[in-house]
């Protein structure tokens, strides 16, 4: 597997140090943050592979940061929620259909799960990059309808 990088964003500093020895155990490079803020700018800075991070955050509000990386990757950056304050089936629902979410997961949360996760999707980022170039953005469709109105003037 090629060098990742993962951004983990935790207001406690405990959980973000344990998560993060768990992902340099890997070979992943970590990138930490402790408010949504910030942690979008190095979202941003870094280009991270994969993002993990507490939902309750200081700033910007880590559901808000999950659809706002999940927009602005179209998909292609996983983020993974881990939250002690949003317990409960509406909450991941909510995360995982409305913000976009890849993952949730409540702490205390199992270790081996977490990490059998990110490593899958890490996995799969490394297959689908080598097997799909790049698709380039399609039109808009205001651009598609002015492009046809030109068309029947003529």
């Amino acid at each position: 597997m090629a060098e990742k990088k993962v951004l983990i964003v935790d207001y406690d500093k405990k959980a973000l140090d344990t998560l993060a020895e768990l992902l340099e155990a890997e070979n992943i490079e970590v990138i930490k943050a402790t408010d949504g803020a910030a942690a979008y700018e190095k979202y941003e800075e870094e280009k991270p592979n994969l993002v993990i991070l507490e939902a309750m955050l200081p700033k910007l509000h880590g559901f808000d940061l999950t659809q706002k990386i999940t927009q602005e990757s179209k998909g292609r950056v996983p983020v993974f929620i881990v939250t002690a304050v949003y317990k409960g089936h509406q909450y991941r629902n909510e995360a995982l259909r409305t913000f976009g979410a890849t993952g949730y997961f409540e702490k205390p949360y199992n270790k081996d799960e977490l990490m059998e996760s990110v490593m899958k999707y890490l996995r799969d980022k490394d297959e689908s990059e080598e097997e799909i170039p790049d698709i380039p953005d399609l039109p808009s469709a205001d651009s598609v309808i002015e492009n046809l109105a030109n068309k029947l003037k003529k």
